[in-house]
């Protein structure tokens, strides 16, 4: 007896198995999966029924979005006769789930040709197949939620590698799933004619967020909405002050609403920058707090606008691209922001794929600038993302022209270049004591802009004047005594300051290495 119970015992146990890690969700929650078998088994039978009915809808369909395993395969034949530009109907279909050894899976001869007996046309397929694309979100959605939850609860998860993988999941469905329809050309003509009189009525300068610097905009109209927009440089060009310069601009006088995601330095240096550049005074006055009474006043008057300026900056150090999108998405939801700025591209990580290693580098970087590009079009704004320059430029001779860099000079991946919409690059030819340009003009204090890729416009090079004690990029127009905020006192010195304005000599430029100290005019 005892022998007995202990051999039915052994064989419970051996019956029983533990559930796995990959269990069905849904069990979970005690409740049947979102689905609808009635509208698969239409859409399916109107796939079979109508020829133009595979046409409409193949796209917006993949095997998942059944829930039944037998009307998957019933697709997979459906989708592999209209790739072979067959024929499909009952009797093709049947054929094909014969040769794949799925027919019986699919339910036989005879339940397939039972689907096409339960509609009369395929009139209202789309409408069925939305239902089925929502069912489908859900159960993922479920499946997504339940591993989430599941990872949390063991202590040996890393919760930010779990906190991207959720993210990069979640976006991955809606990438994949929510796909835009063509859209047809009456619309789009119209909407192409609005954009056309809202740059009349900007006197031609802007139809896009403008940067503030003027020959620059005639050129580009602006920053255009979903362009990736790369600005390259050598260490020491100012990479960090030329877009520091365009989101004041942006922000303080175009009054539209910018994100600065900074990798390099902090955000309180960064303001700082934008204060001393403002201000006019001293940064290393200003740190250290000894100031005179009219710098006082003069800064307590000039950055009133920088106090209510909608410049959002974000600090985070090694940044990966998922934590930038999940960051930019809320921000956009937030704010309405009109533009982001990432300084800059090589600080930051590709993330995500970090068991089966990463790749190299220069793989990641091509994943990082295909990313930058898609988030510019799902949020439909300009995005800005500084990039390092390799060392090529600096081995070759100081003849003139020969240091203006190159799109061959772009650091660590051509996908850069490629998925860019514009690619400008920063250079100053005083840098390399070049101190006269091709055509005998005087370099001292300037910067050339070169656009060296513009997808939709010309390419050109553009002047602005650099002020290094203040790390500050703008237009050459209205330069001069008047444009650096001094005036002539009755002994022809320069000792009077204009609107309590003063002009003191900038160590502004310490706080980082993306301005050179040891080049001329610091």
């Amino acid at each position: 007896m005892e022998e007995n119970e202990r051999t039915d015992a052994l064989a419970a146990r051996k019956t029983f198995k533990r559930p796995s890690a990959s269990r069905d969700p849904f069990q979970d929650h005690g409740k049947l999966p979102p689905q609808a078998t009635d509208l698969e088994e239409a859409v399916l039978g109107a796939l079979m029924l109508e020829k133009d009915a595979v046409a409409a809808v193949i796209d917006m369909l993949v095997p998942e979005v059944f829930y039944k395993e037998s009307h998957q395969a019933i697709f997979e034949a459906i989708t592999m006769l209209f790739h072979n530009n067959e024929p499909v109907d009952i009797l093709t279909v049947t054929n094909t789930l014969r040769q794949n050894g799925k027919l019986e899976l699919a339910g036989g001869p005879f339940y397939i040709t039972q689907l096409t007996s339960r509609i009369a046309s395929s009139a209202n397929i789309e409408f069925h197949v939305g239902i089925l694309k929502q069912k489908f979100l859900q159960r993922e959605l479920i499946k997504i939620s339940t591993e989430t939850i599941r990872k949390s609860f063991e202590d040996s998860t890393d919760v930010f590698d779990l906190l991207d993988e959720t993210e990069s999941n979640l976006f991955s469905i809606s990438e994949n799933n929510l796909r835009k329809k063509a859209q047809l050309m009456p619309e789009l003509v119209h909407k192409v004619l609005n954009q056309i009189d809202n740059a009349r009525k900007n006197d031609g300068v802007s139809s896009g967020v403008p940067s503030g610097f003027m020959d620059l905009d005639k050129l580009t109209g602006g920053w255009q909405r979903s362009d990736l927009i790369i600005v390259a440089a050598r260490p020491g060009m100012g990479k960090t002050a030329f877009t520091l310069s365009m989101a004041r601009n942006i922000a303080v006088e175009a009054k539209k609403a910018v994100a600065f995601f900074s990798l390099e330095m902090t955000a309180d240096q960064l303001v700082a920058r934008l204060v001393a550049s403002e201000s006019e005074l001293s940064a290393s006055a200003i740190r250290r707090g000894q100031l005179q009474n009219f710098e006082w006043e003069q800064l307590n008057a000039r950055i009133s606008k920088l106090i209510t300026a909608p410049i959002y900056i974000d600090d985070t150090p090694s940044l990966s691209i998922f934590e930038l999108r999940a960051k930019c998405r809320r921000l956009k939801a937030q704010y309405d922001i009109d533009m982001v700025m990432i300084d800059y591209i090589q600080l930051m990580t590709g993330g995500g794929d970090k068991k089966g290693g990463s790749g190299n580098r220069e793989q990641e970087i091509s994943t990082i600038s295909r990313s930058l590009k898609s988030l510019a079009k799902e949020l439909n704004i300009p995005v800005i993302a500084l990039s390092q320059l390799n060392r090529s430029v600096e081995t070759r001779s100081t003849a003139q022209g020969s240091k203006k860099p190159q799109l061959s000079d772009l650091r660590e991946s051509g996908a850069i270049e490629q998925d860019a919409d514009l690619v400008l690059f920063i250079y100053r030819p005083e840098y390399y004591k070049i101190m006269e340009d091709e055509e005998g003009n005087s370099t001292e204090g300037k910067a050339q802009i070169i656009i060296a890729k513009h997808r939709n416009g010309a390419t050109d090079e553009v002047w602005l004047q650099f002020i290094s004690r203040f790390a500050r990029f703008q237009d050459l127009q209205g330069l001069g005594i008047e444009g650096m905020g001094l005036q002539l006192s009755p002994n022809n010195s320069f000792d009077q300051p204009m609107n309590n304005t003063v002009i003191m000599q900038s160590r502004l430029n310490s706080m980082d290495d993306d301005v050179d100290l040891g080049s001329p005019g610091f």
